[in-house]
């Protein structure tokens, strides 16, 4: 029997980088250099992770969901394949978190035959960015994945970022600039609005290399979260019940906005504020024209195909209406300190 064990198996593009294994009855005696007594968890991390969204989404969700399938939360050794460089290094305290007893185990480094009593091949998905309980034998939600999150980066009794912040709501930017699209051209002012609002603003610009641990930190201690739509908004999974998100949404990207960002939220109990953008504010309108279609009907001129999709995704800018704006944050601000009171 052959599998990939990634969960976006019909995903013809991602599938294309994940490893096919081949799933044999072992012979009673066995040439094992490493003889294990619990059972293997194997999946990829192939398809599109190094993506936080795509990590988050399809691996680190499927992971808590799959283990939590099993009776009483099992313990398993984590078995990983198609590793990319740097991927395991930047997610090594999550990884084990999941499986505190073992070492996890990856595949391209193998140098000799590990023996499993048996083995969980690829992982459980329930959808975009959820968990559905009642699909588990103890139910489980997104917040207790939250929980989960929090005992991995956050040691107990670690106090927050930014103690004595003289009741100023903590504002964290997720920042895209330098990106190849859906940059805010004018974070400068937005910036500067939403500290004349009242908010202490801190950006975070997401990287690579940038410790998860910190971003959690960061974003655990804050009372909102900026930022337009992408992959760096997935890092709502670390905001505290009762947080703001506020998710600019840029022309055409409604339904990924609503499906992969707001849903969540009432997920994780968050307070969610959005803030969509409207054509004079999009880098769209410059580029084709205010009275083209891509800007007047982004429905009719997509037409269902994914390369005119793009175009949304891709090639697309925004400039806050600072004056707009203003009205948004200013809402938002009152749901911050509501926030705050409630905690205080």
């Amino acid at each position: 029997m052959k599998i990939q064990p990634y969960p976006l198996k019909n995903d013809k593009k991602a599938i294309t980088l994940v490893s096919e294994f081949t799933l044999t009855s072992a012979p009673p005696k066995s040439s094992c250099g490493v003889t294990h007594h619990s059972p293997a968890l194997v999946f990829s991390v192939g398809g599109y992770s190094g993506n936080f969204y795509h990590d988050i989404n399809e691996i680190f969700i499927p992971i808590f969901i799959t283990i939590n399938s099993l009776s009483n939360g099992q313990d398993v050794i984590l078995v990983i394949t198609d590793v990319k460089h740097g991927w395991f290094e930047k997610y090594v305290d999550l990884l084990s978190t999941f499986s505190p007893n073992h070492t996890i185990i990856n595949t391209s480094n193998l140098t000799t035959t590990h023996c499993f009593p048996s083995a969980i091949v690829g992982l459980i998905k329930h959808g975009q960015m959820i968990i559905n309980p009642k699909l588990l034998p103890n139910p489980k939600t997104l917040l207790d994945f939250h929980g989960f999150l929090k005992s991995a980066y956050m040691k107990k009794n670690t106090p927050l970022l930014f103690p004595d912040n003289k009741g100023k709501p903590i504002l964290t930017l997720v920042s895209r600039k330098g990106s190849y699209s859906r940059e805010i051209l004018n974070q400068d002012e937005v910036i500067k609005l939403a500290e004349d609002v009242g908010f202490d603003v801190h950006v975070l610009e997401p990287s690579i290399n940038f410790p998860v641990a910190d971003a959690f930190r960061l974003i655990h201690s804050s009372n909102v979260m900026l930022g337009v739509h992408g992959a760096g908004l997935t890092n709502l999974v670390f905001l505290r019940q009762g947080s703001v998100l506020v998710q600019v949404v840029p022309m055409g990207l409604e339904w990924a906005s609503e499906t992969y960002y707001n849903k969540p939220t009432k997920l994780l109990g968050l307070d969610y504020v959005e803030y969509k953008i409207e054509a004079n504010e999009s880098s769209l309108s410059w580029e084709y024209g205010a009275e083209s279609l891509v800007v007047k009907n982004p429905k009719a001129f997509r037409q269902g195909k994914w390369s005119k999709h793009l175009v949304y995704l891709k090639e697309q800018n925004v400039k806050i209406d600072i004056i707009r704006f203003r009205n948004c944050l200013t809402t938002v601000y009152e749901k911050a300190k509501k926030f705050i009171n409630s905690t205080s």
